[in-house]
């Protein structure tokens, strides 16, 4: 099969971690999250396992709830962040830091609320091994998704502040014992469809061939 690797290339260089750009007014159709999540499902799991389960929450009061638990994982700790971006003098991470904030007082908005689960619970002491074939069987499915819904006009951040609270989070929406929460995912259109790539450090800087080279300043 021929790809267009020009629309695949910009599919991956440009699908950013929207938070100011997502259309807070214009609803989002359950068929389309519907179709960008039968698409992750084509993502490899670990053993093959498919244990993935998703929580899409579209009720006003549950996605104001879930808000308020983002809220207290991450209000202060953001401004905090903020404040020591300004006295260090990094525009970018001031810039981020401003985005993020932004979402903290507007989630709620946000039309839709994905929550990426996964069947099981890592005992505690699990070795950092254990942690990576764990949250590795649904990250590659989680990015699926987002490419799925950039490809659509719709814009997505994976958070993880919430899992601060995922105890009441679960309880607001009886997600059983036996599951873990892996993210949350605020979902809408996009204010405009143009993004462009991000600036990144040059490949030669960050790759190394056989053994680690990198010269440290």
């Amino acid at each position: 099969m021929k790809y267009d690797l020009a629309m695949v290339d910009d599919l991956l260089s440009t699908t950013r971690a929207v938070r100011k750009r997502l259309d807070l007014e214009r609803p989002v159709e359950p068929e389309v999250v519907l179709e960008c999540l039968r698409l992750s499902q084509q993502a490899p799991t670990g053993s093959n396992s498919q244990g993935w389960r998703w929580l899409v929450v579209s009720d006003a009061e549950k996605r104001r709830a879930l808000a308020e638990l983002y809220r207290k994982a991450g209000s202060e700790y953001l401004t905090a962040s903020r404040t020591q971006a300004d006295a260090s003098n990094d525009s970018q991470l001031a810039r981020v830091l401003d985005s993020a904030l932004y979402l903290v007082e507007h989630l709620h908005r946000v039309p839709i609320h994905v929550i990426p689960c996964i069947r099981g619970k890592l005992p505690e002491g699990t070795p950092s091994a254990g942690y990576a074939g764990f949250f590795g069987s649904i990250f590659p499915s989680i990015w699926s998704f987002q490419l799925a819904l950039r490809s659509r006009g719709l814009g997505s951040v994976l958070t993880t502040l919430h899992l601060a609270h995922a105890e009441e989070a679960a309880a607001l929406l009886n997600i059983p014992n036996d599951v873990t929460q892996a993210a949350l995912l605020p979902v809408a259109y996009t204010q405009g469809t143009e993004f462009r790539p991000a600036a990144r450090r040059p490949i030669n800087e960050i790759v190394y061939w056989d053994a680690w080279k990198e010269t440290r300043e």
